[in-house]
């Protein structure tokens, strides 16, 4: 899309502050207070892009202007169509990312919502296994792992939310074909409910990238 300048990690920082304006509209009727709070939201949501152009800017900071909830949620959708989608990948490309999985289920990539994705997440439920796919520096990161339900809450690593965790092990390569160490992280059981939330892909990334080839 040629106007996209939203990617779903910002988009997601910008809702996260439209949630905090409610929350504040629900229960503060000075108008000052309610202002101030608004003015913080924009400034967060500007502060998400590393570049603006004035038009973009001003798109943003439309939050300072909504006076009611219903107006809130008009903002957030009319920033939909600015979206830049996760890029679309072909059963082929992700076969070539997990070489070693000989029978690998791919999602089905039709019914995915690419606009609200920041990685791509799958699950084979028969062998238990997890599969990532997310695009670093023009390329496609593929990671694939073992997850097991904690049966616990607390904080995903991708995400920093409370939510129901899972314990995503990954096999690193050692020095030699018989070497590996393992690598486990808390995450989100719920790939969707973590998409919707992260708002920095900086774990994500760091962990993509030291366990990834």
């Amino acid at each position: 899309m040629q106007n996209a300048f939203i990617h779903n990690v910002q988009l997601n920082i910008i809702k996260k502050q439209a949630n905090f304006v409610v929350k504040t509209m629900r229960g503060i009727t000075d108008r000052i207070v309610l202002q101030t709070v608004k003015e913080t939201a924009a400034a967060k949501a500007v502060a998400a892009f590393d570049e603006l152009t004035e038009e973009q800017k001003t798109l943003l900071e439309r939050i300072t202007a909504c006076a009611a909830e219903e107006e809130i949620a008009d903002y957030l959708e009319s920033l939909e169509a600015y979206l830049i989608p996760f890029p679309e990948v072909t059963p082929n490309q992700i076969q070539k990312l997990f070489p070693k999985a000989k029978k690998l289920k791919v999602l089905e990539l039709a019914i995915v919502d690419y606009a609200h994705t920041t990685y791509l997440r799958w699950s084979d439920i028969a062998t238990n296994r997890l599969f990532i796919v997310y695009p670093y520096a023009d390329r496609l990161l593929g990671v694939e792992g073992r997850i097991t339900a904690a049966n616990k809450r607390g904080f995903c690593m991708f995400c920093n939310r409370h939510r129901e965790l899972g314990l995503f092990n990954v096999k690193k390569d050692g020095v030699s074909p018989d070497s590996f160490s393992s690598v486990g992280k808390y995450i989100c059981m719920d790939h969707e409910a973590c998409n919707h939330s992260i708002t920095d892909t900086t774990a994500l990334e760091n962990f993509l990238l030291s366990v990834g080839k």
